[in-house]
């Protein structure tokens, strides 16, 4: 279990792996509701 805590943590560091494409994931989710706010 340390070793991924240890993994995740220089991939986030780096901006690169799973914790990168998390990121960018939810980036995209938060600009969708941005562009369809207006119709609520």
């Amino acid at each position: 279990m340390a070793f991924k805590l240890s993994s995740k943590l220089v991939d986030a560091s780096k901006g690169s792996g799973d914790a990168k494409r998390k990121i960018e994931e939810t980036y995209r989710m938060v600009e969708k509701n941005r562009a369809f706010a207006h119709f609520r």
